[in-house]
């Protein structure tokens, strides 16, 4: 049996490469993944064919980019040769392999250059990442590494690339609805208070603050602004006290919606205290 899986693993292996081949990778790469300023010179397969390396070098007669300022800059010198871990096809690894020029800016010194596929020191390129963060969403982490071949640790790193960029470009305002309510992540009573944006046809997570006590929600407050809270016509959340305490001070002119649960409860609080 395990000679018959390896045989079988063989041809797969074979079929993918005169697929990729047939298609041509580079021209899929240019078409899909075009880089102005930079050419895919060529691509093969790894010593153990598990992996396919793609050398990537400058465009003649391209200027590099400064990495601070991102104006272009004239070249220094060359660091050795660096490899960035592509979207898998058909299940093979994709490594872009690239010598990453060091610039000498006016502005920011010696730096090493921006290249567009990739992100600082991150391993993966930003498509890859991209592309994990959005399979993170459907599955856990776990299975996301495991479907692509990747680690746990690879995944993370992606989603947390991916959440850091969306909320250095979130914009927050307008905003006409929130609500607010808590979740325990730990034993103990450890809470996590959560402020969402419930608009008509537009929900999203605005917030999360550490346990749920006055002092954390006030800081979403401090995070938009008077102006923006001042704009909030609904606010949706349970009974809590420290949560009614902080929107009856920052958003006394939203109708304040409770939620049903715990209304209820109040009520056949009162009766029993009635009966008794």
């Amino acid at each position: 049996m395990a000679a018959t899986a390896l045989v079988a693993r063989f041809m797969l292996e074979v079929f993918v490469w005169k697929i990729v081949r047939a298609m041509e990778l580079i021209t899929i790469l240019n078409h899909c993944h075009h880089h102005p300023g930079f050419v895919y010179q060529r691509d093969r397969f790894g010593p153990d064919k598990k992996f396919i390396e793609v050398r990537v070098r400058p465009r003649a007669g391209s200027r590099a980019i400064c990495s601070g300022c991102h104006q272009p800059a004239p070249g220094y010198d060359h660091l050795p040769e660096r490899c960035f871990e592509f979207i898998p096809i058909w299940g093979i690894l994709v490594f872009f392999l690239y010598r990453m020029r060091r610039v000498h800016c006016h502005t920011c010194g010696i730096v090493v250059e921006e290249v567009p596929w990739g992100d600082g020191k991150h391993q993966l390129t930003r498509a890859y990442m991209l592309f994990l963060a959005r399979w993170a969403r459907r599955l856990s982490w776990k299975e996301t590494a495991e479907a692509f071949h990747t680690s746990w640790d690879k995944v993370c790193d992606a989603v947390e690339f991916v959440v850091t960029w969306g909320l250095e470009h979130r914009t927050l305002a307008p905003i006409r609805a929130i609500g607010v309510d808590e979740i325990q992540y730990a034993r103990g009573h450890k809470y996590l208070t959560l402020v969402y944006q419930i608009d008509q046809g537009f929900t999203r997570l605005l917030w999360i603050g550490q346990e749920r006590t006055t002092e954390s929600f006030q800081r979403f407050f401090t995070l938009i602004g008077t102006e923006l809270a001042s704009q909030i016509e609904f606010v949706c959340s349970d009974m809590w006290q420290p949560y009614l305490k902080v929107i009856r001070q920052k958003c006394s002119q939203a109708l304040h919606i409770l939620d049903r649960f715990h209304i209820v409860a109040k009520m056949n609080e009162a009766l029993d205290d009635v009966r008794a």
